[in-house]
């Protein structure tokens, strides 16, 4: 497993934005992990975070001249990744992000920040459904500029109310690219070598196979 990968996974754990046990899902499901990027809610958290989407953006093939973050968890984390590329890869790259209703004075319309064109890349911390994401994208759309990929921090490979996962769907819908920072494979792998417990691999697995998709 790549660092940012590890760094990831170890940051999750250690803020509580990822936990192991028992954790009934919206969908119904009972799930043995859950995770909650709202719990990255410290300047180190968001930082560290925010590193492991710079580092796995630049070491995707995904062509970009700016970035959006859909309201509301998107924003901190478009904010923090842009303020990482610039750091981290000397990459100055304008950003901005949705209100969730249009604003009618001052600084009006939908979006604060950079004006949407070009290429842009989408930044999430899930896709469960899809919906806010297909809503960003037909927005960018609207603005005339082009959506050439989407990155989340995590892709739970986890079917939704057909055979195929969210990301699945929008993959083959929009023909759009889709790179996660991990997978819950890697946190089987992460599980495997880090945790003494038997069960808990054996619940992760389990509900993998169950529920999960290639």
């Amino acid at each position: 497993m790549t660092c940012y990968k590890e760094n990831f996974i170890e940051t999750a754990l250690s803020c509580g934005a990822l936990k192991f046990g028992t954790f009934k899902l919206k969908s119904g499901r009972i799930s043995p992990y859950f995770f909650n990027a709202g719990k990255f809610n410290s300047g180190r958290a968001l930082k560290d975070l925010t590193n492991c989407y710079a580092a796995a953006l630049s070491e995707s093939d995904l062509n970009f001249d700016m970035l959006f973050g859909p309201a509301y968890k998107g924003i901190p984390l478009v904010s923090g990744l842009a303020i990482a590329l610039s750091e981290e890869y000397k990459i100055d790259i304008p950003y901005c992000f949705n209100r969730k209703e249009e604003k009618k004075h001052g600084e009006a319309g939908l979006t604060i920040g950079a004006k949407l064109s070009g290429n842009v890349v989408i930044v999430d911390d899930v896709i469960t459904a899809g919906t806010a994401i297909k809503e960003s994208i037909n927005l960018i759309a609207s603005a005339g500029a082009n959506v050439t990929g989407i990155i989340v921090g995590l892709d739970r490979k986890e079917k939704g109310l057909t055979k195929y996962s969210a990301i699945q769907e929008i993959q083959r819908d929009y023909e759009i690219p889709i790179v996660s920072i991990v997978d819950i494979d890697d946190i089987i792998r992460h599980v495997t070598q880090h945790e003494s417990s038997k069960q808990l691999l054996s619940n992760i697995s389990e509900y993998r196979e169950k529920f999960g998709v290639n």
